[in-house]
């Protein structure tokens, strides 16, 4: 299945959890899908409870295809809505339960309020010692679209969030050590560690 990250995001990715043996890893924009198979894959390998894929739209033939690998596709969990809907979280609650040894990966809708949302709510689900990443770090770097008008951009993406986020909340720091590790990131500075505990 299509996995739209870059190779290097994947090999992090692949690294925070072979390290961090998350019992639970929510992913918010899943997309074509593939990225929730390589976690379960690893988690078949590391250990691990279930993934969570959380989307505003979610088509069946994609809950289908991904619903058809036996194991892999059976600690996958679909939870369909706006990740800043209270009832999206209430049912991210009811699965995870009191864990917080969980990795976020923030890739959905990159305007500044948006992100900065998801920030806060999905933070509360991380322990110490655990990940937040903020996807797609990289759109406060790239020129503004001509061919593809978006409601981000410079000024106004999941940077600028991230930035005001960290401003207000003291538990995580950049994970610059893993990230120097890549040749090339989209998420720079997105890669979030939390060093205490609520």
């Amino acid at each position: 299945e299509p996995i739209l990250n870059i190779p290097h995001d994947m090999f992090a990715l692949q690294e925070i959890i072979y390290l961090t043996r998350p019992e639970y890893i929510i992913e918010v924009g899943v997309a074509w899908g593939g990225p929730l198979l390589f976690y379960s894959t690893l988690m078949e390998v590391l250990g691990g409870k279930k993934i969570i894929g959380i989307d505003i739209f979610v088509p069946d033939d994609l809950v289908e295809r991904i619903g058809s690998h036996g194991r892999l596709s059976d600690r996958i969990e679909w939870v369909v809505g706006s990740s800043i809907e209270e009832e999206t979280v209430n049912k991210v609650k009811e699965i995870i339960g009191d864990s917080r040894n969980t990795m976020i990966l923030l890739d959905s809708y990159h305007t500044h309020d948006h992100v900065l949302k998801e920030l806060q709510l999905y933070s509360q689900f991380v322990g110490k010692g655990c990940y937040l990443i903020c996807g797609d770090t990289i759109v406060e770097n790239i020129p503004e679209q001509k061919h593809r008008p978006r409601e981000w951009g410079p000024g106004n993406n999941p940077k600028t969030a991230l930035k005001e986020f960290l401003k207000k909340n003291g538990r995580f720091e950049i994970d610059k050590d893993l990230e120097n590790k890549l040749l090339f990131t989209c998420n720079p500075d997105g890669y979030l560690k939390a060093h205490k505990d609520l």
